[in-house]
């Protein structure tokens, strides 16, 4: 059985079990089990070990979002999976520095990412945690920022005198010795999005982050919708109100890559905006980021490429020519055929094809077990010549015909 959250940290606050830590590299799974067995010869506990294993292959993990500060942090499983990427709390903390807000309450704070931003542009900032290993884990993150206190409550029962700014990261997800399982329901949530309604009802400056799936018909009014996307993987939908707000935009797509960030919006509510026209499959297939998809904001997109939708209900776009656009991934489209099976294996074997990529939408094939049947059995008889074949299907609906596309990935030039 595995050990609770608590009994992997409490020997880490400990001046032995620190140092110990700190003494650790960077974690390897192929070495574990001997750094394991040589700790423990060296005199430390087994639960000491333990800990400091686990902690040292959560800062490893956590690099992905904390980047070199990850080496001084402290992370529980279940908080680490939740914790907003460092760049996106960033953006969070800027909202409430550009509006002149002072002291920012985080209720529910975690392991303090938000905290960590909100304090680092000289916010005061009341973190607030539930969780007391969490607040603990938290405490020892923000000791490089005098301006942020920890404080071991219930979001609901802490005083906001004082505060005109609050964020929230409710907990959506419940622990057991068995991992963390999702919440999907926003009144399950801890605190409930009931309770964020309330603070913002007060006109208090309010952010809070919630799940990428969260229905259109559950996102409040009177707020606005900001879809995150990082390095097209969609992260967060973040409410804001008030002044945290921004006048006249009700939905939007935050993109953050390797290029910078880019962002569409839109001041019409979820059941408006423009809409665009459906067409054939031909020139170039634009696959909208999912931050977009989101946010309803495909339409838009498809109208601002000179495209059309494939079909109005999936979010496939198609138009004339090449043109780069941050929101969407482009494919030259090479030949459309009907989904069928057994011509599809055709194809695959005539063309000599080693290597599948499937993508779908509107469809309910599964891409890996199709990718097994098209290529069982094909040996890519034109492939022995100059190595492995790729070749890239979309799979998808038109009206009511399935069809496949043959797609080639494109890149605009700079």
């Amino acid at each position: 059985m595995s050990q609770a959250p608590q009994d992997q940290i409490a020997p880490l606050l400990t001046s032995e079990g620190w140092e110990l830590l700190a003494s650790l590299g960077p974690y390897r799974e192929d070495s574990s089990f001997e750094l394991n067995s040589t700790l423990r010869k060296a005199g430390h506990s087994p639960e000491l070990v333990s800990a400091v294993l686990t902690q040292s292959r959560l800062r490893t993990k956590a690099e992905a979002k904390f980047g070199e500060f990850a080496r001084s942090m402290l992370f529980t499983q279940a908080g680490l999976e939740q914790a907003t990427r460092l760049n996106v709390a960033a953006r969070h903390a800027e909202r409430f520095a550009q509006t002149g807000i002072q002291h920012v309450a985080d209720l529910g704070c975690g392991l303090g990412a938000d905290s960590l931003a909100l304090a680092s542009m000289d916010l005061t900032v009341t973190a607030v945690e539930m969780d007391e290993t969490t607040a603990a884990c938290a405490t020892v993150n923000l000791i490089p920022f005098p301006n942020a206190t920890v404080v071991h409550s219930d979001a609901a029962s802490v005083s906001l005198d004082g505060i005109d700014g609050v964020w929230l990261d409710p907990a959506r997800r419940t622990t057991s010795t068995s991992g963390t399982k999702r919440i999907w329901d926003p009144e399950a949530f801890s605190p409930p999005l009931s309770f964020v309604e309330s603070l913002a009802a007060t006109g208090r400056a309010v952010g809070v982050k919630m799940g990428p799936g969260m229905p259109h018909e559950s996102v409040p009014a009177g707020c606005e919708a900001q879809w995150v996307s990082v390095g097209g993987d969609v992260t967060e939908v973040t409410l804001w109100f008030n002044a945290v707000s921004r006048p006249g935009i009700r939905r939007a797509a935050l993109l953050l890559g390797p290029q910078g960030a880019a962002e569409l919006t839109s001041t019409e509510d979820f059941d408006g905006g423009p809409t665009a026209p459906v067409g054939p499959a031909e020139g170039y297939l634009y696959e909208p980021d999912g931050a977009v998809i989101r946010a309803g904001l495909v339409a838009d997109v498809a109208l601002a490429l000179g495209g059309h939708l494939l079909d109005e209900h999936i979010a496939y776009i198609c138009a004339p020519d090449l043109v780069d656009t941050p929101f969407a991934r482009a494919y030259k489209v090479l030949d459309v055929m009907p989904y069928n099976v057994k011509a599809l294996k055709a194809w695959v074997k005539d063309e000599g094809i080693t290597v599948l990529d499937i993508k779908k939408r509107g469809t309910s094939v599964t891409p890996e077990e199709l990718r097994k049947q098209l290529l069982a059995g094909s040996k890519g008889g034109r492939a022995k010549k100059g190595g492995a074949k790729t070749a890239t299907l979309v799979l998808t609906r038109i009206g009511e015909d399935r069809v496949a596309i043959s797609v080639e990935p494109v890149t605009v030039p700079a």
